[in-house]
């Protein structure tokens, strides 16, 4: 599989795992909303290789953000021309949160912890505590579980448990061959004990004995907590996505990013 063809796919399987509330298409770019919560699913993101921006369409786009009060973002993730990014640059966009798409072969040493619970749907209790445990916007469980009541494909929702409490979350979707890491998150307060290799390892595992053979996911290129963990679980790089977004944006981001969760 090329680059090209590599990128495509895993952006494909992320619309479906991660699903918005509304679409639109515009000359080769998809608009996805939903009112706001992450970045991934309120973003325009090329969908068509060479797809183009010029000002009237970036307006029009802008307008349909703008319409929907949700801050606009336009991921370029590499098989769009590459001059869209300086069409974006002359109407006030500024790059903001450069990140990873990462993979990982799945073999046959990895197992489910015995502390990890994977169920096939979204419990309240799932949904609430992933909520509890991350920060900002995301930290919102009714739109959490109105995204992951949406998703169709064969999906793992783990909670690892420590000493009898819920002590971390993950989810996993698998779509023709792939499993997708979304949403991995450890409680505050039990940070820096290994809970999330035990969870993603046990995800990894969920997702090849339901016919996955590689695993993917997205992550900030400056969580560096995070690239260890996934590196030392075989992951590598397989693009890197810029994202650009109107200044606004980025000054009240600051604030909040030493409140990130170390995972996902």
């Amino acid at each position: 599989m090329s680059d090209r063809a590599l990128v495509l796919a895993l952006e494909a399987r992320l619309v479906n795992a991660w699903p918005a509330f509304e679409i639109e298409l515009a000359e080769g770019w998809l608009l996805r909303f939903a009112e706001g919560y992450s970045k991934r699913a309120n973003s325009a993101t090329a969908v068509m290789p060479g797809a183009r921006l010029d000002p009237a369409l970036v307006d029009a786009m802008l307008a349909s953000f703008d319409e929907r009060a949700i801050a606009p973002c336009f991921r370029l993730v590499g098989i769009e021309d590459p001059a869209c990014e300086q069409v974006l640059a002359d109407k006030g966009l500024v790059p903001f949160d450069p990140s990873l798409g990462m993979v990982a072969p799945l073999d046959d040493t990895l197992a489910i912890d015995d502390a990890v619970t994977i169920r096939p749907a979204a419990k309240t209790a799932w949904i609430e505590g992933a909520a509890a445990a991350q920060a900002g916007e995301r930290a919102n469980a009714d739109l959490l579980g109105r995204i992951v009541r949406r998703i169709r494909h064969p999906a793992a929702f783990a909670t690892l448990v420590l000493d009898g409490d819920p002590a971390a979350w993950g989810l996993a979707v698998t779509e023709r061959g792939f499993v997708g890491l979304y949403d991995i998150v450890v409680a505050p307060n039990l940070r820096g004990l290994g809970l999330g290799r035990r969870l993603v390892s046990s995800l990894m595992a969920w997702g090849r004995e339901n016919g996955a053979e590689l695993a993917y996911l997205q992550m900030r290129e400056t969580n560096e907590t995070a690239a260890a963990l996934y590196r030392s679980l075989g992951f590598t790089v397989a693009y890197r996505y810029a994202q650009r977004v109107r200044p606004e944006l980025v000054n009240a981001a600051t604030s909040q990013a030493a409140m990130d969760a170390p995972l996902g």
